[in-house]
């Protein structure tokens, strides 16, 4: 029987979805985004789940979109690649706007729409033998994944027309000193667990809320954001989660933000 492209596991509070094509790279191919989406669906739906991880079994983080498929769909690779990307766009957005936080462990090199899975996370910690490439370039295509839109923001036009028009790559240490991710360090799967609890204990609906005033700022006018953040944080003032964060503060005690719902 098959494994699946894409494993789920809920434990506790917090789901971690795993990139589970290891002999191929974990590259992406209609498996592989079918089940990205249905896991993206299943964790942001579900009240219960305070934290994502993404990560990936094997060598690789994701080598990008599996070539061979592409090649095998023959001149009718422009609707196959369409009905790949379009279901890859529909998950990312969902693990993009969903409210909770999203932690990304880049294990190896991560490239193509992979480096785009590799860096949207709100913290994204990479080992050292992590690379980042866009590589779309040497194989004749445009970026996807949502990638021109990301790595702009997160460091820059200049950097971000190196890695997806010259082909630059990125050692894990270039990337963190170019904003791409959080940190690099030495234990991924210590380090992962203790940021994942980390997170969960957090205000989880202030999280969300601060997700989509960061994915918005990038949008609308000044003004029109300061009117979006004074609603955001009165509403979060007046959650379970904002009284319990004041009331703790004030008695010099840590918040129980879980316990608040």
């Amino acid at each position: 029987m098959t494994e699946p492209a894409i494993l789920l596991d809920i434990a506790d509070d917090i789901a971690t979805i795993t990139l589970n094509r290891p002999d191929a790279g974990n590259a992406i191919n209609l498996a592989f985004v079918n089940d990205l989406l249905a896991a993206a669906t299943r964790v942001a739906g579900d009240a219960s789940i305070r934290c994502v991880v993404l990560m990936a079994r094997g060598r690789f983080f994701s080598v990008g979109g599996d070539l061979d498929e592409f090649a095998a769909a023959g001149e009718g690779v422009s609707s196959f690649l369409a009905d790949i990307a379009g279901t890859l766009h529909r998950a990312i957005a969902c693990l993009m706007r969903m409210e909770k936080p999203l932690l990304v462990l880049v294990n190896g090199p991560a490239a193509g729409a992979g480096l785009s899975l590799a860096i949207m996370g709100d913290v994204v910690l990479a080992a050292r033998e992590a690379g980042f490439a866009a590589g779309y370039g040497r194989v004749g295509l445009s970026p996807d994944g949502g990638m021109s839109w990301m790595l702009p923001r997160l460091a820059g036009l200049r950097l971000a027309q190196d890695m997806i028009i010259a082909n630059r790559r990125l050692t894990a240490d270039e990337a963190q000193a170019h904003g791409l991710v959080t940190c690099v360090v030495d234990d991924l799967a210590a380090e992962g667990q203790r940021r994942a609890a980390e997170l969960a204990a957090g205000a989880t609906g202030a999280m969300g809320a601060a997700r989509m005033l960061l994915l918005e700022s990038a949008g609308g006018g000044f003004e029109a954001h300061l009117d979006l953040e004074m609603r955001t944080i009165a509403a979060c003032a007046g959650s379970p989660a904002g009284h319990e964060g004041v009331a703790a503060f004030l008695a010099k005690r840590k918040p129980d933000f879980k316990g608040a719902g």
